[in-house]
């Protein structure tokens, strides 16, 4: 039951990326980044050093460089330590105690440590929505657009994107800014959200795309 240890492979080009259904475009002005689940108890399933790893964490520490310079708001989600079987629920059932009460599994990996205006919220189940203020945080704030960052890409990134779609939130599904267990779950997780439910693009044209939209918003 507990996360498997993930055989590195190669992060998805952009040329191997699916074919998007819309042409939604991020805006700084309507946007928020999220990080999903980027703690140690997750990371520390794959090899230091080895793909996909070292090309998420440098791709979303980008992305969060250009939403602090644009005022994007950064988001975090990270899942409790030491949950009763009362509280993990039917999770249990499928990967067993989850975080354990250690701290440092329960932080967020040094290199994507967040800001001091960034936002944390507590996780409890596969989606970022469920149980959590996000969906209140994204109307308070006027944000209709989610960009979803992290791990594991098919599990709570993509209910995540879906749980945002469902709420008429468009959605950015970062090919190159999530990871999962395989080469295999990670296609399919891109191909889902790009057939169903997001824009599915490469880090580097977000960013692009976002500082185009502020550019734009000053002139």
């Amino acid at each position: 039951m507990a996360i498997p240890a993930i055989t590195p492979y190669p992060m998805p080009r952009e040329d191997e990326m699916p074919v998007n259904r819309v042409s939604w475009t991020p805006d700084a002005r309507r946007a928020v980044l999220l990080v999903h689940d980027m703690q140690n108890h997750f990371v520390n399933a794959f090899a230091p050093g080895t793909s996909p790893i070292v090309e998420l964490v440098s791709a979303i520490t980008d992305l969060r460089e250009t939403a602090w310079e644009l005022g994007v708001p950064v988001v975090y989600s990270a899942q409790p330590g030491g949950q009763t079987s009362a509280q993990r629920g039917l999770l249990e059932d499928f990967w067993g105690a989850g975080v354990g009460t250690d701290p440092s599994a329960q932080e967020i990996v040094a290199a994507l440590t967040p800001g001091p205006d960034d936002i944390r919220l507590t996780k409890w189940r596969y989606s970022a929505f469920h149980r959590t203020p996000l969906r209140t945080l994204l109307a308070e704030q006027g944000r209709d657009q989610l960009i979803v960052t992290g791990i594991y890409a098919h599990i709570g990134c993509l209910m995540t994107a879906c749980d945002a779609f469902m709420g008429d939130v468009e959605v950015f599904f970062v090919a190159d800014g999530v990871a999962d267990f395989s080469a295999e779950h990670h296609r399919m997780a891109q191909t889902y959200a790009a057939e169903r439910c997001a824009a599915v693009l490469p880090a580097a044209r977000v960013r692009r795309l976002l500082a185009s939209s502020a550019a734009h918003a000053t002139r």
